[in-house]
């Protein structure tokens, strides 16, 4: 199984509704052992990040009011992707290129006022 990344919004009824994913298929997350390997790994956590480790017990559903330090937890991991990659053995480009994603969706998240789910 894989981790994938998407946006999705609130609708009048307060119910998620998924954007469509991106065309280039960039909604890759990782493979399902990142969930603790990478993203809830003790580095990432020693690093200060909140929201990734989240994964480690379950789906990570971003608020759209959280947005902004998400993307700033993606930033901060991004500067350290050596060490993420080090420690979870896989290549820093895997790490760099799986943040790229989770990144984007942020983005797209911020511009429409919605949120990220990984799963």
């Amino acid at each position: 199984m894989t981790l994938t990344v998407h946006t999705f919004i609130y609708d009048e009824d307060c119910q998620s509704h998924l954007l469509d994913d991106a065309e280039d298929g960039s909604d890759m997350a990782g493979t399902e052992v990142c969930r603790t390997t990478l993203w809830g790994s003790e580095a990432a956590r020693a690093l200060g990040a909140r929201f990734l480790p989240e994964l480690a017990t379950g789906n990570l559903h971003v608020e759209p009011e959280d947005i902004d330090d998400f993307l700033e937890e993606c930033e901060l991991l991004h500067r350290n992707a050596a060490t993420l990659a080090g420690d979870g053995g896989d290549r820093r480009d895997y790490v760099v290129a799986r943040l790229a994603n989770i990144t984007a969706a942020a983005l797209r998240a911020r511009a429409v006022g919605g949120g990220v789910l990984v799963w």
